[in-house]
């Protein structure tokens, strides 16, 4: 494997994140499957074993001081590195790092998020790079053939910012992960509809980012799997209603103005009537009864509907 050598940004994030969920699985569902218990355990403790060394990776040759870096190149030079003129700081492993839990008990998600939301973000987004690239380099290809500002040249991808968002929601950031939403959500962009130019319902691909002659101009509407990640942010992070192995977890990650939320999701054939309000003191009630913590137990089977009341 690749673990004795610097580990990319974001596929270490990915490696982290979804690692975890693979070892909860085995945990769940191992025996179920036809495993062994000790087959299970064994298998489980590779797997965190593994993840320690990708994570401890990420946060060394991977940490470029004040944010993750993006890659390795063909020659073992880091890309996205404050070392370089150029391509300093990639949104990605930002997004993935921190959303995989990398750094944010040290501060180094924190000081991460931060950087992005000064080296890559403006009114339109949070671009992909910069400084965007001026000349072609052989050693990274496509992204460095592009104008400065546009596609993976500096431009805003729809795509991978609810990354971000999700990512500040991740370290309590709520204000700044709601702006992150907003800021390319097409409800949100009408006030600006003769610079953006494209139609006014759909997300875009790619947003010409701040480098680029036309800043904000939309490109390549329809053209994006924008939509599927921001319903992740949106119905999990920014309301925070996230299916677990034991309930669903309700733990919203709005601004304060938000006061009060009325939400209803179907999950497993129950209807769950979710009621949430601001009030300074946490307190969780199911059916007119208190439930410790923020997961409201799975309903018994055939149970039509569950009420809940959420107070943070």
């Amino acid at each position: 494997m690749f673990l004795n050598k610097p580990v990319p940004g974001i596929i270490a994030g990915m490696f982290v994140l979804y690692g975890e969920q693979y070892a909860q699985i085995l945990e769940q569902f191992g025996e179920a499957c036809g495993m062994g218990a000790d087959e299970v355990a064994n298998e489980t403790a590779e797997v965190r074993k593994t993840i320690a060394e990708v994570r401890e990776a990420t946060l060394t040759a991977g940490w470029d001081g004040a944010w993750f870096r993006r890659a390795y190149d063909a020659n073992g030079n880091p890309v996205g590195t404050n070392e370089d003129s150029e391509g300093k700081i990639y949104i990605e492993p930002q997004g993935m790092c921190v959303m995989a839990g990398i750094g944010v008990d040290d501060g180094k998600a924190a000081k991460a998020l931060e950087s992005t939301k000064e080296l890559l973000t403006c009114r339109w987004g949070t671009a992909i790079l910069a400084p965007a690239y001026s000349t072609y380099r052989i050693e990274l290809g496509e992204i460095s053939s592009y104008p400065r500002g546009y596609k993976e040249n500096g431009g805003i991808f729809c795509h991978n910012n609810p990354w971000i968002s999700i990512a500040n929601a991740k370290i309590n950031n709520n204000d700044e992960a709601f702006k992150v939403y907003k800021r390319t959500c097409p409800a949100y962009t009408e006030e600006y509809s003769e610079i953006h130019r494209t139609e006014p319902y759909v997300y875009c691909q790619m947003v010409a980012g701040p480098e680029a002659p036309t800043p904000g101009e939309g490109k390549n509407s329809w053209l994006t799997g924008t939509a599927a990640w921001t319903f992740v942010d949106v119905s999990q992070h920014l309301l925070g209603v996230q299916p677990t192995f034991d309930g669903l977890k309700i733990e919203p990650h709005l601004p304060p103005n938000f006061g009060e939320l009325h939400i209803e999701r179907t999950w497993r054939g129950t209807r769950y009537i979710i009621d949430v309000t601001r009030t300074g003191e946490q307190s969780l009630t199911v059916d007119g009864q208190p439930v410790s913590g923020t997961v409201v137990p799975t309903a018994a089977t055939g149970t039509e509907e569950v009420h809940v009341a959420l107070t943070i």
